[in-house]
This record gives C-alpha cells, structure tokens and sequence, in this order.
C-alpha cells in the first residue's frame, strides 16, 4: 500500500520562506517521479514543481520558477520542496504526488497517488 504524507505548511509573510516535505511509502528505489501540485481557492489544480527519479530531471511552473526548488532524497523517500520570496498568490492547499513513471510532468494525470494536502497561506 503507498501512502504520501505531505508537512511543512503554515502562515507565513510575504518575503518568508517554507520548506514542505513529503514522505512516500510503498515506492522505493528511483523509480518514480515526484510532483507537487497546489490547488488555490476557487482555482483548478496547478503544477509547480516535479523532479524524476533520479533528480536529473525536474520541471517547473512559469509562476514558481525562480523562486521554488524541488529535490528529493530517495534514501529518505522524501521529496522536498523550498519555497522563498512568497507571495500572497501562492496561497493554497499544496499536495505532493507520485507517479510509478521515472520521468515527471506537470499534469495530473501523470500521477498514481496523492497526499492529503497541506496549506500554506502567505499574508501581504
């Protein structure tokens, strides 16, 4: 059975940084991609950052780039992502996903199984 576990969310100011974490168990190896994804109030989904299995090959979302890394530790199983320079329109419930693909992409539908979500909320 595979779970993902996100943490790391909480109220920040914008400038402020957080570093979300996920946890996925029932993959191991570096085999599987890793994404995350955030769903803002009354928004659809949107893909901000993924990393394949290796770490060799990450993307990212045109609103994050610069300003989000992705990385993982797959000793850990552990994905993680660092966010800096916050803004108040990165407010959203942020979920992590992964994919039995090695290679990620930043569409939904590339992705097997989804963590429960964490918020994060950026006041101005």
């Amino acid at each position: 059975q595979v779970q993902v576990v996100e943490s790391g969310g909480g109220l920040v100011q914008a400038g402020g940084s957080l570093r979300l974490s996920c946890i996925v168990s029932g993959l191991t190896g570096d085999d599987y991609a890793m994404a995350w994804f955030r769903q803002g109030p009354g928004k659809d989904y949107e893909g901000i950052a993924c990393i394949g299995g290796r770490g060799d090959n990450k993307y990212y979302g045109d609103s994050v780039k610069g300003r989000f890394t992705i990385s993982r530790d797959n000793a850990k199983n552990t994905a993680y992502l660092q966010m800096d320079n916050l803004k108040p329109e990165d407010t959203a419930m942020y979920y992590c996903a992964a994919s039995h693909s090695a290679f990620c992409a930043l569409t939904t539908d590339r992705y097997d199984y989804w963590g429960q979500g964490t918020q994060v909320t950026v006041s101005s």
